[in-house]
């Protein structure tokens, strides 16, 4: 499991949000664990992952491979500096610098102020090897993998875990063909 602390500054990454090997590798961490204080950490890493739509990264770079791109593809650049970053990318909520990697993935970077971990790193809408997916139809599926697990998904089973997440049950087909969907990408890739 990466921490924070494993992910290289000035690099700011959240894989659980934007990484399908992290998730899974997650998920596995978790469900080895079945306290009650797991369960109230586990919910409130969910919640974390905001209520907004997000871009999963599904290739075959990892953590670590997707930050050490980023870092030298700074250093090329010669925007290694908050201040140079800052002034390359501009800091307005929509300025940001998309960026290739090696395996024809784009990447957004966008300023942080933060003078540890500037470079907030996710991958562009629309990229390869990413597709997009609801926060509230990823933390569905995530829980529900992580506490129910059962191959045969029913609507019950789903609006039984979404109260923990502070979630109105899933009553539109859609929305639960969306969370049931999320769930088979996460058991057996894409």
């Amino acid at each position: 499991m990466f921490a924070e602390s494993q992910i290289p500054e000035p690099v700011l990454f959240n894989p659980l949000k934007h990484h399908l090997g992290y998730i899974r590798e997650f998920i596995d961490d978790k469900t080895e664990s079945s306290s009650l204080a797991d369960n109230k950490a586990l919910i409130k890493d969910l919640k974390h992952l905001g209520s907004s739509v997000m871009d999963i990264y599904t290739g075959t770079l990892t953590v670590g491979n997707i930050s050490d791109q980023v870092i030298l593809h700074l250093g090329k650049k010669k925007t290694a500096s908050g201040e140079v970053f800052s002034q390359w990318t501009g800091t307005g909520a929509r300025d940001s610098r998309t960026i290739p990697l090696s395996d024809g993935s784009r990447w957004v970077l966008k300023y942080h102020e933060n003078s540890r971990r500037f470079v907030h790193v996710f991958p562009a809408r629309g990229s390869m090897h990413t597709f997009r997916v609801k926060s509230n139809t990823l933390k569905s599926a995530l829980l529900y993998y992580i506490l129910v697990g059962k191959d045969f998904i029913t609507g019950n089973d789903l609006n039984r875990v979404r109260p923990l997440l502070g979630l109105s049950p899933v009553k539109d087909p859609v929305d639960a063909e969306a969370i049931i969907e999320m769930i088979e990408i996460i058991r057996s890739g894409i």
